[in-house]
């Protein structure tokens, strides 16, 4: 007699049977990218092959148990305000965020009160000014999006205040696109409203080489204002802007790490001794 057909799956057990395949094939696919992120070191494909990669630099913030340098972070200030901060806004920062980083609190305080501050309104409805306080953030070079287009040739100069992080690089882009300007290499044309950087995507960019000699500023402590000293500085300070919880973050997880690495005495001290002989302990009834 010929075997009766098998009985069709229910629709239950074949809706799982295509969630495990299709499961099974996201995982494969994930398996094959993360091999070809291994393969190729996990490195950033751009499309024009004129782009350079920045180089690493042993930045002094890197690592577990180090912090920022705030002697850095007060000269990088100084770079954005006097060089940067003409076209460029950073305004996610405030002046209370400076306090104790790399200024005292009079020193900031002083420094609000130079910048005239737009509030209201008053009593009768207007709008007035009023010395800047701490609780101001910093001033935007250009009241609008338009009017900064319009003052650099159609481009926008870009908020710093996240750019660290918003470049792959990070501080290391940063660095590498200050100090990167060239002359254009042979066969490429110059234009009349952009500089050649290997750094920048496309190889062209509108803004002109903000630190074209050395001496540009006079630090307050006397560090030799360099090319590369100045951009070291601004590097440092606009990654501070986008993560002025760096330090605490990390001394907030040394001191979990060394929280947790107790507990785990006293844990293992109760499990050996106290649970342990009450665990295996033999109980004997007449």
């Amino acid at each position: 007699c010929a075997a009766a057909p098998p009985p069709p799956s229910p629709p239950a057990f074949a809706m799982f049977a295509r969630l495990l395949a299709t499961r099974g094939a996201q995982a494969a696919g994930a398996s094959a990218i993360a091999g070809a992120l291994a393969a190729g070191g996990g490195a950033v494909s751009f499309a024009d092959d004129a782009v350079l990669h920045p180089p690493s630099y042993p930045w002094s913030f890197n690592g577990f148990f180090n912090s920022y340098d705030h002697a850095s972070i007060r000269r990088g200030h100084q770079v954005y305000t006097q060089i940067c901060a003409t076209c460029h806004s950073l305004n996610r920062i405030a002046f209370r965020n400076l306090v104790d980083v790399c200024y005292t609190e009079d020193e900031v305080k002083a420094m609000a009160e130079e910048v005239d501050v737009v509030d209201g309104p008053n009593d009768e409805g207007e709008m007035f000014e009023r010395p800047g306080k701490l609780s101001d953030y910093l001033p935007a070079p250009y009241p609008n999006e338009e009017a900064a287009r319009y003052a650099n040739g159609g481009a926008y100069p870009p908020d710093l205040s996240l750019i660290v992080k918003a470049r792959h690089g990070g501080p290391d882009y940063i660095f590498a696109l200050l100090t990167g300007y060239k002359d254009p290499p042979a066969g490429v044309a110059p234009r009349e409203t952009q500089w050649y950087n290997p750094y920048f995507n496309g190889g062209w960019i509108g803004m002109p080489p903000p630190l074209e000699e050395d001496g540009a500023l006079d630090y307050d402590d006397g560090t030799p204002s360099t090319r590369t000293q100045m951009a070291k500085d601004v590097s440092v300070f606009l990654q501070w802007a986008s993560e002025p919880e760096h330090d605490d973050r990390k001394l907030m997880g040394f001191k979990w790490i060394v929280a947790m690495t107790i507990a785990l005495g006293f844990t293992t001290y109760y499990k050996r001794f106290k649970w342990a002989p009450l665990k295996n302990r033999r109980l004997e009834l007449e």
